[in-house]
């Protein structure tokens, strides 16, 4: 059986969430970086939707959406990051489907502004995007509160995807607004997890 490999763009939230709970389950992986923007990518032969991440298991299968790698990789690594109980498991995924959001907001905000010409934008579109993510944000501000994570005592796989939000806006957006200014438990919060291994190691470069 060969290695599992891991297809990522390195500026990808939703690759560094499953690289940080990679990581975290100490499961062995082979980063392969393919940029989907490119012209040259070959992520569409993996993943039909042409996004990453993509997990390939060691059989070769391609497992795509990062909800649904997480998801697999509790299965091949004893380390928890879910719980098992299935309401609180529940309760775990609306956070990080939460988390996703604001992910999928930004990525929207980005391709607007980032990719498409000037004349061409839609302000009602981009305000629409950013209502998004502050929603999202101050939702997570109160979902925390006064705690170290976001669910029970140990680290999980809703702390990951809070993480990988909040590293991707700080990348894309302090042009437009310091958010750990505006959302300051989000920031203890970030601070925090940056004194953990994985999370340092996965921090968004362009």
């Amino acid at each position: 059986m060969q290695k599992h490999k891991l297809i990522v763009s390195l500026t990808s939230p939703y690759a560094r969430k499953v690289r940080i709970a990679a990581l975290e389950k100490k499961i062995d992986f082979e980063m392969v970086v393919d940029v989907p923007w490119n012209d040259d990518t070959g992520v569409p032969q993996k993943n039909p939707l042409g996004k990453v991440p993509v997990w390939l298991t060691g059989d070769g299968e391609a497992i795509y959406d990062s909800r649904v790698i997480t998801e697999y990789l509790e299965t091949i690594a004893s380390i928890k990051l879910f719980p098992d109980n299935p309401i609180e498991r529940i309760k775990v995924k609306q956070i990080e489907a939460l988390a996703d959001g604001i992910m999928d907001a930004s990525l929207c905000l980005f391709a607007e502004r980032k990719k498409r010409p000037k004349e061409l934008q839609h302000q009602w579109w981009i305000d629409r995007q950013f209502g998004k993510v502050h929603r999202g944000l101050a939702e997570l501000e109160k979902i925390l509160g006064d705690k170290m994570y976001f669910y029970g005592t140990e680290f999980g796989v809703a702390d990951i995807a809070v993480i990988s939000a909040l590293g991707y806006i700080g990348l894309r957006f302090s042009e437009d607004f310091t958010w750990s200014d505006q959302y300051p438990t989000l920031a203890r919060f970030y601070s925090s997890m940056m004194r953990r291994q994985s999370v340092k190691e996965t921090v968004p470069v362009i």
